[in-house]
C-alpha cells in the first residue's frame, strides 16, 4: 500500500511539474485562440447582421443571397471549408498572384474561415431575434414618418438585442472551440501547441491533452459565467 501511494505521489508531481514546465507554452497558445476567435468573432457580427437583415428585408435577391449563403455554411463540415478556403482558394486563385502569405499566412485564412462560419450562424440568430420583436413595432414607427433602417436600429434591433444575446454568447463560445479544427492549417492555437508537444512528449500523452482540456475548460466556464451576468443585466435593466 505504501508502494502504492507513493507510485501515486509521483505521478501527481509529475503532472504539475509539466504543467509548469509547459504553462508558458500554452498561455501564448492560449492567447492566440483568443486572438482568432475574437477577431472573427466581430467580423462575424458585421455579417450576421448584413445577411440577417437580408432576410428580413422582404426584398427577394437579398433574401435569396442570405439563403443560398447560409445554406452553404451551414450544409458544410468546418473542417472541409477550412481546407477549401486554405487550400483551393489559394490553388485557383495562384495564378493572379494570390497567396495567403502576403495577407497574414494562415492565421488570416483562420480568421476568415472562422468569420465565415459563425456568419452564418449569427445571421439567423439576428433574424430570429427581430422575427421575436412584435411586427406592430415596425408598423408603429413608419406610421411616425420613421424610415425603415432609423427604425430598425433606433426601435427594432435594441429590443431584439435582449432576445438575440444568449445566443450570441453561445456562438462565441462555440467559436472558441471550433478554433481547434483550425489547427489543420498550422496555426499554433491550442490545440496545435497540445499536437507539438505531444509528438515530442509520447509518454505524458494523456496529461498534455487534460492540460488542453483545462485550459478550454477554464475560458469557457468564465465566458458562461460572464454571459449569464450580462443576460441578467440586460434583461433586467440593473
Amino acid at each position: 500500500m505504501i508502494t502504492v501511494n507513493i507510485e501515486k505521489g509521483d505521478k501527481k508531481m509529475a503532472f504539475f511539474y509539466f504543467f509548469v514546465q509547459y504553462f508558458p507554452s500554452f498561455s501564448i497558445a492560449l492567447l492566440e485562440t483568443i486572438k482568432l476567435t475574437g477577431i472573427s468573432l466581430i467580423c462575424a457580427t458585421v455579417l450576421g447582421v448584413i445577411f440577417g437583415l437580408f432576410k428580413v428585408s422582404g426584398i427577394g435577391p437579398l433574401k435569396i443571397i442570405a439563403n443560398i449563403y447560409i445554406d452553404i455554411i451551414r450544409g458544410t463540415p468546418l473542417m472541409v471549408q477550412v481546407m477549401i478556403i486554405f487550400y483551393g482558394l489559394s490553388q485557383v486563385l495562384r495564378p493572379y498572384g494570390f497567396t495567403w502569405g502576403n495577407i497574414g499566412g494562415n492565421f488570416t485564412a483562420g480568421a476568415v474561415t472562422l468569420s465565415l462560419n459563425a456568419g452564418a450562424y449569427m445571421a439567423e440568430i439576428i433574424r430570429g431575434g427581430i422575427e421575436a420583436v412584435d411586427k406592430g413595432q415596425m408598423e408603429a414607427a413608419r406610421s411616425l414618418g420613421l424610415p425603415y433602417g432609423k427604425a430598425m436600429s433606433k426601435i427594432i434591433l435594441p429590443q431584439a438585442f435582449r432576445t438575440m444575446l444568449p445566443s450570441i454568447i453561445n456562438q462565441f463560445i462555440i467559436s472558441m472551440k471550433d478554433t481547434s479544427l483550425i489547427s489543420v492549417i498550422g496555426i499554433r492555437e491550442l490545440t496545435q501547441n497540445g499536437k507539438i508537444i505531444a509528438a515530442n512528449s509520447a509518454s505524458k500523452v494523456m496529461a498534455i491533452w487534460l492540460v488542453v482540456a483545462a485550459f478550454y475548460l477554464v475560458v469557457c466556464t468564465v465566458l458562461s459565467k460572464v454571459a449569464l451576468l450580462v443576460e441578467r443585466k440586460v434583461s433586467y435593466g440593473k
